[in-house]
């Protein structure tokens, strides 16, 4: 399935980049330069109408990391889910405190998460 995404996104994508969440900028130093069992990923990607946090094309997943502003988006951040997954992506989310606190056990939580997809997609 191809992934389109709104071209008009593209320059707030690129701004987004540059001022990122101490939680993001972490998180991206552990996700760049394809550390993480040599996956690929990119940051404040557009899909669709939306802009990605993180997401990985081989994988087809999308790391997001909910800050404070998301407490009261939770309606909002649901129908945003659903119309990802209905793209046929995996939707993993992070609150941003503790991506801050223990970035290593956001790190093995998204290894455990590749692990079970290679598993589950090896013939």
């Amino acid at each position: 399935m191809k992934i389109y995404y709104n071209p008009k996104l593209k320059a707030l994508s690129r701004e987004l980049r540059k001022r990122g969440t101490l939680a993001e900028v972490l998180l991206w130093n552990e996700l760049k330069a394809r550390k993480i069992k040599g996956y690929q990923f990119m940051r404040q990607k557009p899909i669709g109408d939306y802009i990605v946090d993180f997401f990985c094309n081989k994988l087809k997943l999308v790391i997001e990391i909910d800050g404070f502003s998301h407490n009261e988006k939770s309606e909002s951040d649901r129908i945003r889910q659903q119309r990802l997954e209905s793209m046929g992506l995996s939707v993993v989310r992070f609150c941003e405190r503790d991506v801050r606190r223990d970035i290593h056990a956001v790190v093995q939580a998204i290894i455990h998460w590749i692990e079970k997809f290679e598993k589950n997609t090896t013939p």
